[in-house]
């Protein structure tokens, strides 16, 4: 029985276990189509259109055309927007939403729905998915999707990669969790256990950890422990700064990401990142400073373009600078531009960077 026991135990320990896994996996990608000067594209003719440029998601080429006048299979008094497969010998499986963009919202109205198609380049009916849209519904309210004459389209697209079969280990692997220290970061500072310094702030008082401001900020670093501290001082005022701003730069300071922002719209989004601005740069924190940039590059219009351009001209953001530049060189709204106060701003305060923004303006694009 004993020696039964034994034989049994071995074959248990000795028993080979295999194991395989099937995993799909998706690629995402979007791509916007901007239509400048959509009443001069209105007389085209059926079947004309206007393409996009050729862009990439899930190694597949795509691309967008736009039908002002419609096909010869849509309905009467439709123009249309159409997403095709560009790549040649290719079958992909997708998932895709493909509308108009709200000019107040930056989203797809929500009357697009999204769909799933297999496209194929063997036929032109398998590469291509059509939208038609009322031209009337579009036009009876201009400010929903068609503002200034300008046309948004977008499309997401998730591309389905083909499933794959491979041979895994016997024991499945000890998953390790991610990091969580940002979360850790930012407990302490709501907890503010351990504080050892106070800030007065337009009437405000914030507390924090020195060791942390040292650790993220040279400016801090010099006041809380360089040679010029005061040894017994535990309260500074800061006199240059809103409360709000301060917040939101100490959130960035903990977990080194911005505030949820979501209960700021439109300008006041705007003003507080040109705020937070100032306050990196005043701190010397160069990757706040460039999210900043990167987030009012992304939001300039024709009223906001000077003001933002004469900010990156004093605090030395020449990318932002770039950027604001180029919008001001491609935009048909020059006129617009100068009737902003912005504008008599920049005139008078930082009169080179309009020369050179007038001069790119005046080359001649190829």
């Amino acid at each position: 029985m004993e020696s039964a026991s034994k034989e049994m135990a071995l074959r248990c320990t000795t028993e080979k276990v295999t194991a395989s896994r099937c995993s799909t996996h998706k690629e995402e990608g979007a791509h916007i189509f901007e239509i400048a000067g959509y009443s001069l594209k209105k007389d085209m003719g059926v079947e004309k259109f206007v393409r996009s440029v050729t862009f990439t998601v899930g190694g597949y080429d795509w691309s967008i055309r736009f039908y002002p006048e419609g096909t010869t299979e849509s309905p009467e008094g439709c123009m249309g927007i159409c997403l095709e497969l560009m790549s040649s010998n290719a079958e992909v499986r997708t998932f895709f939403r493909l509308g108009l963009v709200k000019h107040e919202t930056g989203l797809i109205g929500s009357m697009f729905t999204p769909n799933n198609k297999v496209f194929s380049s063997k036929t032109r009916n398998s590469r291509e998915y059509h939208l038609f849209i009322l031209r009337s519904s579009l036009e009876a309210k201009p400010l929903k999707y068609l503002q200034d004459d300008f046309l948004i389209i977008k499309c997401n697209i998730t591309v389905i990669k083909e499933s794959e079969v491979y041979e895994t280990m016997g024991h499945s692997e000890i998953e390790v969790p991610p990091s969580d220290i940002m979360e850790h970061l930012a407990k302490l500072l709501d907890t503010k256990e351990e504080a050892d310094v106070t800030f007065s702030v337009g009437g405000e008082t914030f507390q924090a950890h020195k060791i942390l401001l040292a650790m993220r900020s040279p400016v801090f670093k010099a006041e809380l422990f360089g040679p010029m501290k005061e040894k017994r001082m535990r309260c500074l005022t800061i006199k240059d700064l809103q409360p709000a701003v301060f917040k939101a730069l100490l959130h960035f300071i903990y977990t080194d990401s911005l505030p949820d922002l979501d209960d700021l719209e439109g300008d006041d989004k705007c003003e507080m990142i040109r705020h937070l601005l100032v306050a990196a740069d005043k701190y010397a924190m160069d990757r706040l400073k460039i999210m900043c940039q990167n987030i009012l590059g992304k939001s300039l219009d024709v009223e906001n373009v000077a003001t933002t351009l004469a900010l990156a001209d004093q605090y030395s953001c020449d990318k932002l600078k770039d950027v604001c530049i180029e919008f001001i060189a491609s935009s048909d709204k020059m006129d617009d531009v100068v009737a902003t106060k912005g504008y008599a701003n920049l005139k008078r305060s930082c009169p080179s960077v309009l020369i050179d923004a007038l001069e790119k303006r005046s080359r001649p694009r190829i």
